[in-house]
Order: C-alpha cells, then structure tokens, then sequence
C-alpha cells in the first residue's frame, strides 16, 4: 500500500507543474516557445500539422538541468 502514497504524490506535483507552465505559457506568450526556427508548421487548406521539435529539447534541457540540480543527493 505505500507504492499508492507515492504516486498519488507524484500526480499532484505533476498536475502543479502542469498548472503553472499553462499559467506561463499563457501570461507570457511572446518568449517565442512553439514558434522557434525548427518547429515544424504545416498549413494546407483546413488541415493544420504544428509540432514543436526544436521547443520540445530547448523545454526538456530546461527541465533536465533543473531537476538535477534541486534533486541532487
């Protein structure tokens, strides 16, 4: 029963994470995040295709650096 504990901690934290980078994303639309030179945007009539790949790596190097260095032991 404590594997239970621990992932019921780990979805609250990810919902807050969650929650603040939609607060981020929405209170500071101009930093360029989804728009970068390599993200892929497709339009053709009614068909949109957008896939952030260059956004996505710049976010996870983010993230990954900062994870370690609160996570550190």
């Amino acid at each position: 029963m404590d594997n239970f504990g621990g992932i019921g901690k780990l979805l609250i934290v990810s919902g807050v994470i969650l929650i603040l980078a939609g607060l981020f994303f929405t209170l500071f639309p101009k930093l360029g995040i989804g728009r970068l030179p390599g993200d892929i945007f497709y339009k053709k009539g009614n068909f949109t295709f957008h896939f952030p790949i260059v956004s996505s790596i710049i976010i996870s190097i983010v993230l990954t650096l900062l994870l370690n260095i609160f996570f550190r032991k």
